[in-house]
């Protein structure tokens, strides 16, 4: 019994693990018993022996160095990396500075880049892995009242490389899914006007954290799905909707 336990229990790498789908995300796999491998700009040591907690800025290629190697170290494999940490500025398209720009990329597009890249050798030595990149709704059905074009360059890169990697590595035990929510009740949100966020969703609420981390779950254990892109929006990605008054 103990033996069919140790095979059962995964390596989970999350980064922006501080808050909200993060730290939901944490909670979620270490109630199936996984272990974790939690990552953000600023995040505490945890004192569960089964979280390895790593401070740094994803965006740094030297961060996601050591994230796999500690990980590594402290575990002896990686079987899953959820891709969670991303920025979002949302304004208008001429209104966004060099600063935002070089923001959002930086983590959204370069901080997946290092670490999946990293994550991905060691996945290919190990003969399998699971590697799962938060999206958003956006990229498919953007708002006119809710301008996010930085949102769109960079989230809508992680959705076709999502496909991309999944085709490349289907024959050598690597799943690549996504997971694409619409506005979810984070701390990200609190000071904004939420009664008008959950207007811009079909189903009229906000999506909950815990709502994405069933998502995420599922992917993982859904051993035949890859190059999915699996929309938590409430309907968001389906088409134009009125917005209720």
């Amino acid at each position: 019994m103990a033996q069919s336990q140790k095979v059962s229990q995964k390596v989970i790498v999350i980064t922006g693990a501080s808050q909200g789908i993060g730290a939901a995300l944490v909670e979620g796999f270490r109630a199936q018993g996984h272990r974790v491998v939690a990552n953000s700009r600023s995040l505490k040591p945890s004192t569960d022996p089964d979280i390895l907690s790593i401070a740094g800025d994803i965006a740094d290629p030297a961060v996601a160095d050591q994230l796999v190697a500690r990980a590594l170290e402290r575990f002896g494999r990686i079987d899953t990396l959820v891709n969670n940490a991303g920025i979002f500025i949302g304004k208008p398209f001429t209104d966004y500075t060099a600063d935002d720009f070089n923001a959002v990329m930086s983590v959204n597009v370069a901080g997946f880049f290092h670490i999946t890249q990293r994550v991905a050798r060691q996945m290919l030595q190990q003969g399998s892995g699971h590697i799962v990149n938060m999206t958003t709704s956006l990229v498919d059905q953007p708002l006119g009242v809710l301008p996010t074009g930085l949102a769109a360059l960079s989230k809508g890169g992680l959705a076709a490389i999502t496909k991309s990697l999944a085709t490349e590595y289907a024959t050598k035990g690597i799943r690549v899914n996504a997971v694409s929510p619409g506005i979810i009740r984070t701390p990200m949100n609190e000071q904004a006007d939420r009664v008008f966020l959950a207007k811009l969703q079909p189903m009229g609420r906000l999506g909950e954290a815990a709502e994405i981390v069933d998502a995420v779950l599922y992917l993982d254990q859904a051993a035949f799905v890859t190059g999915e892109i699996l929309h938590v929006d409430g309907g968001a990605h389906a088409g134009q909707w009125q917005i209720a008054s």
